[in-house]
């Protein structure tokens, strides 16, 4: 029996578009070559931080970030950075009687501008919040204290397979893989992912039928 499901953020509740288009206006650089960037850097399994880092050599990304938001550019999230299926399948799963979690690696600011998107979810939590990101054991360690529910009543959905499948199969959880931005399509089909995702779905809709089955 399925009790919580618990959603990754970026590229499985909201686009990416906004956060990189905004990183590459600050940079002064065009938007194409920051997204060639993003690409390279998930082709080679390295961080997405690494495509900033690539464009600014010696960036100091946690400087930058505050200026940003000194300079009133900092982070920004509406009900456009959504992908269509979120509020459909969310509100489903709760209609099933489904505890419903959002933790992802964001930081605390965009887990805010998340709550004020009033989602049908339980809790919306980020690793800014916990102090701890993923794929740390002891980011999953949090998850399966707000899931309410045993490790194996508890899915990971989640696009990114070093972030997301592998370390929330290690903490015991069941895991479901969403072929949706550059790491959900890029890696999809990857022997050991396809061996460690239960389910991969293309869309968050999906789950309805993983918790009826």
């Amino acid at each position: 029996m399925i009790a919580t499901i618990v959603l990754d953020v970026g590229e499985t509740i909201v686009r990416d578009d906004r956060y990189w288009s905004s990183w590459a206006d600050w940079l002064e650089i065009p938007r194409h070559t920051l997204s060639a960037l993003v690409g390279s850097v998930v082709a080679q399994g390295r961080d997405n931080a690494d495509a900033v880092r690539l464009a600014r050599p010696g960036i100091d990304l946690s400087a930058e970030y505050r200026a940003r938001e000194a300079a009133g550019r900092g982070e920004m999230l509406d009900e456009t950075d959504l992908y269509d299926d979120v509020r459909p399948a969310l509100s489903e799963l709760r209609r099933r009687g489904i505890r419903v979690v959002i933790a992802g690696n964001q930081t605390s600011r965009a887990g805010e501008l998340l709550r004020a998107l009033d989602l049908p979810a339980d809790l919306i939590v980020t690793s800014g919040d916990w102090g701890v990101a993923k794929p740390r054991p002891e980011f999953f360690a949090r998850v399966l204290e707000v899931a309410r529910a045993a490790p194996e009543e508890t899915v990971y959905v989640g696009d990114h397979p070093a972030n997301d499948i592998f370390p929330a199969k290690a903490a015991g959880l069941r895991a479901a893989h969403l072929r949706r931005g550059p790491w959900g399509h890029l890696w999809a089909d990857d022997p050991e992912l396809v061996a460690a995702a239960d389910w991969r779905i293309d869309s968050l809709t999906q789950l309805a039928s993983i918790i009826a089955a």
